[in-house]
């Protein structure tokens, strides 16, 4: 994972093994990285909990796999909350568009946690490649 600022903050984008010779090829929206992390080889199950308010309030689903569109598998646009197992990326637009949010096993009690601006996803899906 690599960050527009300092201390894992800012624009999140997950990149995969390869040469990225402008910014654009991996959606950013500058060209600017100031922190990065690795991501661990995850073993165990993969598992994601949404709820449509925070503290895992409301309706909720729980997923095991990819999800494209967020809107047509749960019927509220937004999640405040969710439960995870595995590495996860969210992505604020449906069809893994426009800006990602990386979440590591653990409970998040509001989007704010995952670094949210608001709590609008419209998909996600799991790291499972990690080369």
């Amino acid at each position: 994972m690599v960050y527009e600022r300092p201390n894992y903050m800012g624009y999140q984008y997950f990149l995969r093994r390869g040469e990225y010779p402008d910014y654009q090829r991996w959606l950013g929206y500058n060209d600017c990285i100031r922190s990065c992390r690795m991501i661990p080889q995850y073993r165990g199950s993969y598992r994601m909990r949404i709820y449509e308010r925070e503290n895992f309030g409301g309706q909720m689903m729980e997923f095991m796999d990819d999800c494209e569109s967020v809107q047509d598998r749960f019927s509220y646009p937004d999640i405040h909350s969710c439960h995870v197992d595995g590495y996860w990326i969210m992505y604020e637009e449906p069809h893994y568009r426009g800006r990602q949010y990386f979440l590591r096993p653990g409970e998040y009690k509001r989007y704010s946690d995952w670094g949210g601006m608001n709590p609008r996803i419209g998909s996600f899906r799991r790291i499972m490649d990690f080369c």
